[in-house]
């Protein structure tokens, strides 16, 4: 076993499906809901969890942190959806108006009170997947990659989440009125949803950054809306396209010596490409 977590490139690969697939597990519900932009607004909104977490408990890691950023993410939707009630700017505009400012507000304390944390910007917009197999911990005698151990626990947790919960992410994914009728609770359901996201979103951030955990999020469920016809299709259809997206993505950055997020975001689209063309709507109908 420790011969595969000291495979760079199985290490590289393993790191970018579990990011992968537990980014477009959680997106396949918020895309079919309509709310696909809001995996760009958490993932820049939870850069101010991040800070104010730091701020009151001085750690940069661990369960803490993906509180604090669960609560930054529930509080960029509640603000967006606020704004947008009001009536006075649509729905687009108000998310649009939200998250730059959170992420700015976040940059700001981090530049001001906490000097000592290093938030490379260029990290958190393309992340150092290149570099997970550097950082480690012991576990059960083994020297695991730490993005394996998180990741990993991530996507367990948004797996069991979505099993358990699978019945009423559904019906609020239509028709959260209904939902409610039928006492499913789908305001519940959704902040938890969100929450989830926004503790994903810091989970994959270092290794992948803010772009191609969006691309994540939103291009594999596209394409499973565009291939299947039921719900438990898309979320399949978004799994395997996320896969084949990171594990591709590695092997054309290593053949061409290009950008290995680069790289993985850009083959979500052959998937995408293939689903618009007439092979994809046969499958469709098939």
């Amino acid at each position: 076993m420790q011969v595969l977590f000291d495979d760079i490139g199985f290490v590289i690969m393993a790191t970018g499906v579990l990011a992968a697939g537990s980014t477009a597990l959680l997106g396949s519900f918020l895309v079919v809901r309509g709310q696909a932009l809001l995996t760009d607004a958490i993932s820049h909104g939870i850069v101010l969890g991040i800070a104010v977490t730091f701020l009151l408990t001085g750690v940069t890691t661990g369960p803490l942190q993906l509180l604090g950023a669960g609560a930054a993410g529930v509080v960029t939707v509640l603000l967006t959806e606020a704004l947008s009630a009001s009536g006075r700017v649509r729905r687009d505009a108000a998310t649009g108006l939200v998250f730059p400012a959170m992420f700015a507000l976040g940059v700001l304390l981090l530049s001001l009170f906490a000097r000592d944390v290093h938030v490379d910007p260029h990290t958190v917009l393309l992340g150092e997947i290149g570099y997970v197999w550097l950082d480690r911990v012991a576990l059960f005698g083994l020297s695991v990659p730490r993005s394996l151990v998180v990741l990993g626990a991530m996507t367990l947790v948004n797996l069991t989440f979505v099993a358990a919960f699978y019945e009423r992410l559904s019906v609020a994914a239509f028709d959260e009125v209904q939902a409610g009728l039928h006492g499913l609770r789908p305001r519940a359901v959704t902040v938890a949803l969100l929450g989830l996201t926004s503790m994903t979103a810091v989970a994959a951030l270092d290794a992948v950054g803010v772009v191609l955990f969006v691309a994540f999020a939103i291009v594999p469920a596209v394409v499973g809306l565009l291939v299947a016809r039921r719900l438990h299709g898309v979320v399949m259809v978004a799994l395997a396209t996320a896969a084949f997206a990171a594990v591709a993505g590695y092997q054309v950055a290593v053949w061409l010596d290009l950008s290995i997020g680069g790289c993985m975001a850009a083959m979500t689209g052959i998937p995408l490409l293939l689903a618009l063309t007439p092979v994809g709507r046969a499958w469709q109908m098939s």
